[in-house]
């Protein structure tokens, strides 16, 4: 499958920080309740690509046994100083401090963040990876669940890559998994009809609810292999595919080239 590199490529001038507020954030209103009561309503998903969805909240409580086999993998590689990007609840930060290693988590969201302090995760903040005061340095960036939705759009990525420079230590690396939604386009003689000119076929816009709280839309993206290789070379990074998973989603290990 080709990568995708648009025909004009422009850096957008700064990543976005913004942190969420508690009426805006209805994820965090989810794990509150979950923690509080161990039941949920429905989280709902919007998306100008699929049909409304929802995610399963009590999934986002379980423990590393009942993970899936690339998340399991990246805990096990997982070592030194980590920091837990979007860490939600804490599953997978509570199951890197089960194991006796040494975890950061954060999320922007306010809720989230005090149901981890709840959960015993003992050094977590409300913080936006891309916010430079946030200046602290790590062994490994763990970005878990489609973690590379977090760089929105793809023109974001040498932003992204250069933050990782910012924080990461000498050898320190990149878990991240994520998925290639090509199959979404897949034909029945099994060829795949995507339309380059329409921009990149692994942005796609989200929008979040929960009872009467309603999030603002925000960009996720998914990004193939290829794809993501490419913009890691460009930026000084090399790219390892871990483990491939079962349906177009995979694990890479990113590490900095040596300047």
């Amino acid at each position: 499958m080709t990568t995708f590199v648009p025909k004009i490529h422009q850096q957008p001038a700064i990543m976005n920080t913004f942190l969420l507020s508690p009426d805006k954030d209805p994820m965090g209103r989810a794990i509150a309740e979950f923690h509080q009561t161990g039941k949920a309503r429905k989280l709902r998903v919007f998306s100008s690509l699929f049909e409304e969805d929802e995610i399963p909240v009590c999934q986002l409580f379980r423990v590393e046994s009942q993970m899936p086999p690339l998340e399991q993998k990246a805990l096990q590689l997982a070592n030194g100083h980590i920091l837990d990007v979007g860490a939600g609840s804490g599953c997978h930060s509570l199951a890197l401090q089960q194991a006796g290693k040494e975890v950061t988590a954060i999320d922007i969201s306010p809720l989230s963040v005090e149901v981890m302090k709840q959960r015993g995760i003992q050094n977590v903040h409300q913080v936006n990876l891309f916010d430079e005061r946030f200046a602290d340095t790590f062994d490994t960036v763990l970005m878990l669940m489609n973690g590379s939705g977090i760089v929105g759009r793809l023109e974001n990525l040498p932003l992204f890559f250069q933050r990782m420079k910012q924080i990461l230590r000498p050898d320190g690396c990149i878990l991240m998994d994520s998925s290639d939604l090509r199959y979404i386009f897949e034909e029945e003689d099994g060829s795949f009809a995507i339309d380059l000119a329409a921009g990149y076929y692994g942005e796609v816009d989200f929008q979040m609810q929960y009872g009467t709280v309603k999030g603002e839309s925000f960009d996720w993206l998914y990004i193939d292999l290829q794809t993501l290789s490419y913009y890691a070379a460009e930026s000084g990074f090399q790219t390892e595919l871990i483990m491939e998973g079962n349906h177009y989603d995979y694990l890479a290990r990113l590490r900095r080239i040596a300047d």
